[in-house]
């Protein structure tokens, strides 16, 4: 699945706060066990190459999550796209999985060099918020957003429910009856927006997380759950076999190649939240440094490589940065923070 993040029950059992505590102090330590890691690994990358720790000659694209995921993903094509390019000496990807990417975080807040790029975004966020983690996006200095991902919502092939409006009807007479899933908060928090756009509780909703796309698509196959918001790319191949039907994409327009979904705003439920991509280097990168790793950015970005990977994920290229870039991060936080609180969680 796309979307990067942590599931789990909203419950608050007696010794919640002592786990809470527990949780915190473990993500830390693993954490620092991340910074040593990646250091080490930077350390080696640039004994090879013999470039020292200039971005241009030693790059780590550190992807805070498994590999085969969303963040992974992300990474390892732009590795592609600069090596294909040659626009960096030498670059590696490190993965960092753990918390909702927020080991990924603590451990990149860590680093003395600038010469680092982790991936992140709202999955990272809502980690942030839903499990209390130490560490923050706000712990380390945003580079550039890169795009967005956008999240599709679907029902099994045979369901009686052939419109977004069918599926929101029915849904308002019985919230606890029609279950929706998803393969992790994001899509929660998708579903979020669009119950309070139709004027439904989010907090009485049947909401089933599963862990990851494949759960998910079972989910719905099996008829445990009878609606979905999950990433597109991951969701849309179910579409293409006639295994599930597409009701609305949550995008501000159509998707080019894919133009015969609607949008959820035109079908009058106002849902934008995207799973977007930024780009984020430890606090220790000075101004120089980061102008330096916008560029290079940029310079990727613009390559036939990366255009294509856009293209066959479905991706939308959605550039931002410095002031403008820091707005949004805030925006986003106070958004996804208001969506959480709808939810009771």
């Amino acid at each position: 699945m796309h979307s990067e993040d942590m599931t789990g029950g909203s419950g608050t059992p007696a010794d919640a706060p002592s786990r809470g505590r527990g949780r915190r102090i473990a993500t830390a330590v693993f954490a620092v066990i991340a910074a040593i890691v990646i250091g080490a690994a930077s350390f080696f990358s640039i004994q090879s190459a013999s470039g020292g720790t200039d971005v241009r000659n030693n790059l780590t694209l550190i992807a805070p999550a498994a590999a085969g995921g969303g963040w992974d993903t992300f990474q390892r094509e732009l590795q592609q796209a600069m090596r294909t390019n040659n626009l960096v000496n030498n670059v590696q990807v490190v993965n960092v999985p753990g918390a909702g990417g927020t080991i990924g975080i603590g451990s990149v807040s860590q680093l003395p060099d600038a010469n680092n790029l982790m991936v992140g975004g709202t999955g990272q966020i809502a980690a942030h918020i839903q499990f209390d983690t130490p560490s923050k996006v706000e712990d380390v200095t945003p580079v550039a957003k890169v795009l967005e991902e956008y999240d599709i919502i679907v029902v099994p092939a045979d369901s009686p429910y052939q419109t977004m409006e069918e599926l929101v009807e029915a849904w308002k007479q019985d919230p606890q009856g029609i279950p929706w899933t998803g393969g992790g908060s994001f899509d929660q928090l998708v579903m979020t927006e669009i119950a309070l756009a139709a004027g439904i509780s989010p907090a009485q909703t049947t909401y089933i997380p599963s862990d990851g796309g494949g759960e998910a698509i079972q989910a719905l196959l099996n008829g445990t759950a009878q609606a979905s918001a999950g990433g597109f790319a991951d969701i849309y191949p179910q579409v293409e076999s006639g295994r599930l039907r597409a009701l609305g994409v949550a995008a501000e327009d159509r998707l080019a190649g894919v133009d015969d979904i609607p949008t959820l705003r035109e079908q009058g439920y106002d849902v934008t939240l995207t799973n977007w991509r930024a780009l984020f280097a430890p606090p220790s990168a000075t101004a120089e440094e980061v102008d330096e790793l916008q560029a290079l950015v940029a310079e990727a970005v613009a390559t036939p490589e990366w255009k294509a990977t856009v293209e066959r994920n479905y991706w939308r290229e959605s550039p931002m940065q410095d002031e403008e870039l820091d707005r949004f991060i805030a925006e986003e936080t106070d958004r996804i923070t208001d969506l959480f609180e709808e939810m009771g969680q």
